[in-house]
């Protein structure tokens, strides 16, 4: 009788992977996090920060205001405020998107 391990699902990320996730700088989530309520991860025993999935998906959805949109920081707060979960779905379909149009170039490369 084969056993199937059930696979361990990652809870928490240091800041650094967060930041190689997502390709932007440590220092871009801190501030963000100063500037976002919806930011705020846990802090372990020893002061780091310990973030979940919940909040890398609001860091995109911050990052998606601010650098793809082009809000100012206030405007961006507002935005999520009043429309977070819209704003979430929005940014994820955008991502997704990006790998569809990135891999579509590759094979297009591929091809020809």
């Amino acid at each position: 009788m084969a056993y199937k391990e059930k696979e361990i699902e990652k809870r928490y990320f240091s800041i650094g992977e967060v930041a190689e996730e997502l390709s932007i700088s440590p220092s871009k989530i801190r501030f963000w996090e100063s500037e976002f309520e919806v930011i705020r991860p846990q802090k372990n025993k020893n002061g780091k920060r310990q973030f979940t999935r919940d909040d890398i998906e609001n860091i995109k959805s911050v990052r998606f205001l601010v650098e793809e949109k082009g809000l100012t920081l206030a405007g961006a707060r507002r935005s999520l405020k009043n429309r977070g979960k819209a704003v979430q779905d929005h940014a994820e379909m955008i991502e997704s998107l990006k790998k569809v149009r990135a891999f579509l170039v590759e094979l297009k490369q591929k091809l020809g």
